[in-house]
């Protein structure tokens, strides 16, 4: 069976030395990866098997082993570049259940191939990494000698290849016609599960080019003052005029997401409104200003904060933060933000949501960008005007 794959043999090979390299650097002798952005980026694996247990195993000195559930061998066989002896599976009665522990198979596993008495790190602080699976792995592990490398190979993804850049273009293409489609028929009186109906429609749908994959977070969109709250969902209830509605969605191709929000009034829009478009877009222009090589991600917050505080509007949260490739429930690298303090310096080909999202007492409001940062300095993915769309 020929898998198949995203990226180059080549690519792939360059992303695992990049990361034993790390491992080195770090002490660490063996990594067991959970994260399922961090295992389809070395491996290619691509499966919504995330809600059981699973990993991929990256000695520092060999090839990784991917272990899951034995119904998604096929499916490590279909995506992933690894030999079929490095695919490791655990039978079905392991799932879910309280006799026994699929972390247990993966203790011998580790012991059968000789790591059993290395450094092995593990991902301590994800989504997807429990702690009956570490408790299950120490206790089958005895003498291995255990590390936190949550953001290990998190932090190898940084900076993009020319392949992952074209696949969030594609991804913006799509977060354009998911936007797009919005305008055309968000009205006055139309439920809310409608209007999300046609934005799943039109993310995958996709382009004449492309398909578009499902995102990472599903559309978040709350009215008036429900938009207090920037991770609201949605309902039934009908659009009502005289209120802003902000959209929080991302295109998504090959599970590399463009990330992109805009906010929509319905009616003539009030004076709050009016004042927090003209900081935003003053802000975020301030804050593209300095993403650039060399600065550092505290100084685009800083740019884009001191507008705010000019305008009087204090914001407490981060505004922006690394993307990339990701699986539900964050389309967030955990890495990089853009906030004080965070003094990583910028590279070209780094990616960022610059969320520059307002959240008040009362109402809401969105308009960011998704940004590559570029020798020249900041590029937006998405080409989609930049302003509060009003609709009567």
């Amino acid at each position: 069976m020929v898998p198949t794959l995203h990226f180059s043999r080549a690519e792939f090979a360059a992303r695992i030395e990049r990361t034993q390299q790390a491992m080195e650097r770090e002490g660490i002798d063996a990594l067991i990866i959970s994260d399922p952005s961090n295992m389809a980026w070395l491996t290619g694996y691509d499966g919504w098997s995330f809600y059981v247990h699973q990993a991929v195993v990256l000695p520092v000195d060999d090839d990784p082993i991917w272990f899951g559930r034995s119904q998604d061998v096929n499916g490590a066989r279909r995506t992933t570049w690894l030999a079929p002896d490095r695919l490791e599976s655990y039978a079905d009665h392991y799932v879910q259940s309280t006799e026994r522990h699929p972390m247990q198979v993966l203790a011998q596993v580790i012991e059968r191939r000789g790591w059993g008495k290395r450094r092995i790190g593990v991902e301590m602080d994800n989504y997807y990494f429990s702690a009956a699976a570490y408790a299950n792995l120490q206790q089958g592990l005895p003498d291995a000698t255990f590390r936190d490398a949550t953001y290990l190979v998190n932090w190898q993804r940084a900076v993009k290849s020319a392949q992952e850049l074209a696949y969030m273009e594609h991804a913006a293409r799509i977060v354009e016609r998911m936007h797009e489609r919005i305008f055309d028929v968000i009205e006055p009186g139309m439920r809310k599960n409608d209007l999300v109906a046609e934005i799943l429609h039109a993310g995958a749908k996709g382009t004449e080019e492309t398909g578009g994959d499902y995102a990472a977070i599903v559309p978040l969109l709350p009215s008036g003052p429900d938009a207090a709250a920037p991770h609201l969902t949605w309902d039934d209830r009908p659009l009502k005029s005289g209120e802003g509605t902000f959209f929080e969605i991302a295109g998504c191709y090959r599970r590399y997401h463009c990330p992109l929000s805009r906010t929509v009034f319905l009616g003539k829009p009030t004076p709050q409104f009016v004042e927090a478009e003209k900081a935003v877009l003053e802000g975020m222009e301030a804050g593209l200003a300095e993403a650039r090589p060399g600065r550092a991600c505290e100084d685009v917050a800083k740019a884009f904060f001191a507008v705010l505080a000019r305008y009087g509007i204090e914001k407490d949260n981060r505004t922006g933060y690394s993307i990339g490739l990701s699986y539900p429930p964050d389309w967030g690298e955990r890495t990089m933000s853009l906030r004080a303090g965070d003094r990583t310096e910028l590279q070209p080909g780094m990616a960022f949501h610059f969320m520059t999202g307002l959240w008040l007492d009362d109402w809401g409001f969105e308009t960011t960008e998704s940004i590559v940062v570029t020798e020249e300095g900041a590029r937006c993915l998405a080409k989609v005007p930049r302003k509060l769309f009003v609709k009567d």
